[in-house]
Parts: structure tokens; C-alpha cells; sequence
């Protein structure tokens, strides 16, 4: 749900720009935008990401989807509207970490297109979605927090590929597949992308 911004609101530019922060980081800043569906190993991977990231001395974070649903998003539940709107607000936080020069990462479900595709318009150029393509057969299989179970036995209204649809990504800039492959092999395919693009130095 986009709010009206008043009038008087303005744009407030500090004397440091995001080209300093990102001299000063030795990389450039990015938005990675792990989506799929639960159990698809988004979060394992963005975090393994962060870690070899950090390794590299790059400086990183990740906005996980269980974390700010305690306290940036505690005010949302599950609804097609409410998920709109969290997702609009990673998007925007996630704008600053960018501009501060961070290579931020986020794992989140983010069913819909329509979502993602606005967290592209607020981020332009430094959204990267990759989508963890990963069978719902897999997701299902591996259940880590039982949730599939739950929603099946009718316990979770509106759950992701069982009573509500998740939309795949039509061109993703980066398809990893989490189904078959090593959690090795997936991070050195995200690292590779980023190296290709010139965000940061092997």
C-alpha cells in the first residue's frame, strides 16, 4: 500500500555521497533479492553469501524474512495486501543499505511479480533477483519447520504454493538451482555473477 508523501517531505543529500562509501568499501553496493518458496534455501544461502562475502572483506547484510516480521513489519500478517506491504518496506530499507554502499541481501518468499517488481523500481540498476529454483515436491520433502504439514492439515491459511501461488521469476538475472546443487556450488555462482558485473573484486 503506497502512502501519499506530503509535500513538504524532501530529499535530504549528505555531504557523503555513495561513491565515497563505495571507494571507501573497495566494492559497490547491490541489492541481492533471494526469492522462492519456503524450504527452497533462500536463507541458507544468502547467509552462506554474506559469510564468503565477508571473508572478502566486503561489507555486507542480510534483511532476513522471519527477522523483521519482530519488529519493522510486526505489524503485518500473511494477506495478499499485508505481504504487499512488507515487501514494499524491504524494498525502501534496503534502497538505504544500497546507497550506504552495502551489498545487501534479503530472503524472502515474495510470491507475487507485481512485488518484485516494485522493489526493482525503487532499486533500479542494483536489483539483483535471484531466484532459488528449487521444486515444490523438494520444499515440501524437506519441510524444515513443518510448515508444509501444517498448511496442508488446513492449520496455515494462505500458504505459499499450497493455498496461495507463488509467481517464478520470468528472467531472473540469476537462476540457482538449490534443488540439486551443493550450498558450495550455489555461492560460488552468486560470487561468479558479482564478479562478472564489476560489484566486487575476486
Amino acid at each position: 500500500m503506497n502512502k501519499r508523501k506530503s509535500a513538504n517531505v524532501v530529499w535530504h543529500q549528505g555531504q557523503v555521497t555513495r561513491a565515497m562509501r563505495e571507494r571507501l568499501n573497495g566494492h559497490k553496493g547491490a541489492l541481492l533479492w533471494f526469492t522462492g518458496l519456503s524450504g527452497a534455501g533462500k536463507s541458507t544461502l544468502a547467509h552462506a553469501v554474506e559469510a564468503k562475502l565477508h571473508a572478502m572483506g566486503c561489507h555486507t547484510y542480510v534483511i532476513d524474512g522471519d527477522n523483521v516480521r519482530h519488529g519493522l513489519c510486526g505489524d503485518l500478517g500473511f494477506s495478499d495486501a499485508d505481504r504487499e506491504e512488507n515487501i514494499r518496506r524491504i524494498g525502501e530499507v534496503a534502497h538505504l543499505f544500497v546507497e550506504a554502499g552495502m551489498l545487501t541481501l534479503t530472503a524472502f518468499i515474495s510470491p507475487f511479480r507485481r512485488d518484485r517488481a516494485c522493489v526493482r523500481a525503487i532499486n533500479g540498476a542494483d536489483f539483483i533477483e535471484v531466484f532459488c529454483d528449487t521444486p515444490l515436491e523438494v520444499c515440501e520433502a524437506r519441510d524444515v519447520k513443518g510448515l508444509y504439514k501444517k498448511a496442508r492439515a488446513g492449520e496455515i491459511p494462505d500458504f505459499t504454493g499450497i493455498s496461495s501461488p507463488y509467481e517464478a521469476p520470468e528472467s531472473p538475472e540469476l537462476r540457482v538451482d538449490t534443488g540439486s546443487m551443493s550450498l558450495d556450488a550455489c555461492v560460488v555462482q552468486v560470487i561468479d555473477y558479482l564478479a562478472e558485473r564489476g560489484i566486487v573484486r575476486r
